[in-house]
């Protein structure tokens, strides 16, 4: 009998290692825990609430300007860039509820200044599919994000320049863009296009814009899914940029699924002038070069090669990167 009991532990004892053993597989490699608070949330009709510095926890709306940036929890810092994130949560029931309890939701804001970074797009040769890990190493970027949507085959969506060349063609009359001019990077509708002088040495068609001078598009809260299906909560990925030419995104972290307008919302109340969606969802990926080492997000799986379209990988062919500037040269007088 003491033996059957000793067999019994000792299976019960593999049973469990094996599931922590899948369960960290599952973190690793498909972001379980953070799709878990998603899931939970998805069908949630509640407001995004942020907690603020005095614990409270409110909604974007109801947080003021200077509400909004005490909230914020300093991740990293350096000169002409810096990380931080806000903690959020949606109410959803028991199940989101208890999700969120565990596992936590952020959401991440990243700023940087053109002054001190190169802004560019970055790619491989005929777009092969790659990832953001891949980029900032290979690219040696301090940060690079998922640019704008791709086909069923894996083409990019829309216009791409690179180094003064376009290299694909546009998509439709898609409204949003990234694009440099004169070295300097601009995040928002397309008419900006038109009203910045020079050519275009770096860019990419994104969609959808959604802020001009401050003022947020009426579609954004009137018509959500007229265009684009902005009414879904879903990992969300923003940039913008300030008067200053400050470069801004709002980024979902783990957990940290919002609507069209939450992160429209959010950049408005961090002084952002201009904004346009990059691409989002499942495919969303982005890392962050810091002090300790790169940072890596991704929504879903980048790495395991499923066939199956619900366990695919997610890899994008276009992606918008920032190198620190090479410090100037200063001769001394002979």
């Amino acid at each position: 009998m003491a033996g059957k009991r000793g067999c019994l532990k000792t299976l019960l004892l593999l049973a469990v290692l094996s599931l922590l053993l899948v369960w960290l597989v599952a973190e690793v490699f498909f972001n379980v825990n953070s799709n878990l608070v998603a899931l939970s949330v998805r069908n949630s009709t509640q407001p995004l609430q942020i907690l603020s510095k005095r614990g409270e926890w409110k909604s974007a709306n109801a947080l003021t300007t200077a509400d909004l940036a005490a909230a914020m929890i300093k991740r990293h810092d350096e000169p002409g860039m810096s990380w931080n994130t806000l903690k959020v949560r949606r109410t959803g029931g028991s199940f989101a509820d208890m999700a969120q309890r565990v596992f936590g939701a952020e959401v991440h804001v990243v700023t940087l200044a053109p002054d001190r970074f190169d802004f560019m797009t970055t790619f491989l040769p005929k777009f092969a599919l790659t990832t953001a890990r891949e980029r900032i190493g290979e690219e040696n970027l301090w940060f690079a994000i998922t640019a704008n949507f791709r086909d069923p085959k894996g083409r990019p969506m829309g216009w791409v320049y690179h180094e003064g060349k376009q290299v694909n063609s546009p998509f439709g009359d898609w409204s949003g863009c990234f694009f440099v001019k004169d070295g300097r990077p601009w995040f928002g509708p397309k008419s900006l296009l038109n009203e910045v002088p020079g050519l275009i040495q770096e860019g990419s068609q994104v969609y959808p814009s959604v802020m001009k001078n401050h003022t947020t598009f009426s579609y954004v809260e009137m018509k959500p899914d007229e265009f684009f299906d902005g009414s879904k909560i879903s990992y969300r990925a923003l940039g913008g940029m300030r008067k200053d030419g400050t470069i801004v995104f709002v980024l979902s972290g783990d957990g940290g699924v919002m609507n069209v307008s939450e992160v429209t919302e959010i950049a408005r109340k961090l002084d952002v002038q201009h904004a346009t969606l990059l691409d989002g969802g499942r495919a969303l990926q982005y890392s962050i070069r810091t002090d300790d080492g790169p940072w890596h997000f991704h929504a879903f799986n980048t790495e395991l090669p499923f066939q199956h379209k619900w366990l695919e990988r997610q890899r994008s062919p276009v992606y918008i990167g920032a190198r620190r500037k090479a410090p100037l040269i200063v001769t001394g007088t002979p």
